[in-house]
């Protein structure tokens, strides 16, 4: 009973900043919108609410509300609440608090797949030219996940360590062909070296309902595997012992948190550290059960995301930040305090160290 009372608990106040942060986010902005209008405006889209509400505010309040601010923090929270939960899968599945989502060389394969999309100025016609990008980077990612996975498969069976070489390999090669597409780019560098730095500044709504469904369905998924998770993090054997099928657990897993990566870098580009950061602090707050991790990884990623976006609007206004810059701000001094912290408790061959 405590540790259920524990679990509603860290996912109710994660909840509740999840919900500040984005009343703070649509209310605060080069234009400044009084909380109690922002409230009101947004309760006036929904029936029968409509009803009560008078529309007496400017009419450039509710634009900015609804076709701006809105969409683009429903956006952090997608492509937050996906880093954030991949990077808790992958450091789970591989049993290393420093693996992210990107461990696999998906960022670099999404990268090619926009640049060539830029570059080349590919389009799916149709009147579908504005999806080509988030379109290729999407199929580019997955086809990166299916590639790794299939050099690092060895008969019926995935070695980590394999993956993980295998990973490292494909992203270096991807990104080598990516700095190559740059050198051609020529006045399009720009747009190709943005995207890679990864921002939320296009956010539209057609960007939310593209990538919702995916994003939803996936982390929905990953949250029946908390159990194999845990059982996981004791060791493969140990895990099959428990019941755990683990071959077929892992795949999953790694597909599904493919899926989220690839959903989430088709919309906003490559914006780092999320996945890294906040899995590890939760961790450190929540303990390593998933049943508790997961969930509140997924609501505090979202929470930084909306939250970093936010500081990239403010910092430099009226100009704007990518949002990757201020989520590598924040995420490398953390990973070299996990570098440090590990550093002093693990020496070379094992041996602890004071």
């Amino acid at each position: 009973m405590a540790k259920r009372a524990w679990r509603a608990l860290a996912i109710l106040v994660t909840a509740v900043a999840l919900f500040g942060a984005a009343v703070l986010a649509i209310a605060v902005g080069q234009v400044s919108i009084p909380l109690d209008t922002t409230a009101a405006i947004l309760l006036s889209k929904i029936p029968p609410l409509n009803l009560i509400f008078n529309p007496n505010w400017p009419t450039a309040y509710e634009v900015i509300v609804m076709d701006i601010r809105l969409p683009r923090i429903l956006l952090g929270v997608l492509v937050g609440a996906a880093l954030a939960s991949s990077g808790a899968v992958m450091q789970g599945t591989f049993r290393n608090p420093l693996a992210d989502p990107y461990v696999l060389g998906l960022a670099a394969g999404a990268a090619f797949g926009a640049s060539i999309s830029m570059v080349l100025g590919l389009s799916l016609g149709f009147g579908f030219a504005k999806y080509s990008t988030p379109f290729l980077a999407f199929i580019f990612t997955l086809l990166t996940a299916f590639l790794v996975y299939s050099i690092a498969r060895v008969g019926k069976k995935v070695p980590t360590s394999t993956l993980l070489l295998a990973g490292i390999a494909v992203g270096t090669f991807f990104w080598a062909i990516n700095s190559f597409m740059q050198y051609l780019a020529g006045e399009k560098l720009q747009a190709v070296i943005f995207w890679i730095m990864g921002g939320l500044w296009q956010a539209s709504w057609d960007d939310v309902v593209l990538s919702a469904p995916p994003i939803i369905l996936g982390v929905a998924l990953i949250m029946i595997f908390s159990k194999d998770l845990n059982a996981m993090l004791m060791g493969e054997e140990v895990a099959s012992s428990l019941g755990v099928n683990v071959e077929f657990a892992m795949r999953a897993l790694i597909i599904l948190s493919s899926l989220l990566v690839a959903s989430a870098v088709a919309v906003s580009g490559t914006i780092g550290f999320v996945g890294l950061v906040i899995p590890h602090m939760l961790r450190l707050i929540v303990g390593p059960d998933h049943r508790i991790l997961l969930p509140t990884s997924c609501l505090f990623g979202a929470t930084f995301l909306v939250l970093a976006d936010l500081a990239a609007k403010l910092v430099v206004a009226p100009a704007e930040l990518p949002v990757g810059i201020i989520t590598a701000s924040i995420g490398a001094p953390f990973f070299i305090y996990l570098l440090r912290t590990r550093k002093r408790t693990i020496g070379l061959g094992g041996r602890m160290v004071s």
